[in-house]
């Protein structure tokens, strides 16, 4: 297991996050800041630019989405 610094993921919860009904069904999604914020911050790593405060914003909203993921199949699984 490698030990990585990241912003907590409930950080974004307030700020960053929307409810969007799809197809009759409530799903977990990143509002239009926080998708940018992604963006940016995917393409400063891809540039070798990204700083260590930028890494472990990365990893916190990379974990977030991987937990909206699980959350989001889920409910759709079981509608």
């Amino acid at each position: 297991m490698i030990t990585q610094t990241m912003v907590q993921p409930s950080f974004w919860i307030e700020v960053g996050i929307q409810i969007q009904k799809v197809r009759g069904l409530n799903l977990f999604k990143f509002n239009d800041d926080l998708q940018l914020r992604l963006e940016i911050l995917i393409e400063r790593k891809k540039n070798n630019i990204l700083t260590l405060e930028e890494s472990a914003e990365l990893a916190g909203i990379t974990e977030l989405d991987r937990i909206f993921t699980l959350m989001n199949a889920r409910i759709i699984a079981e509608s």
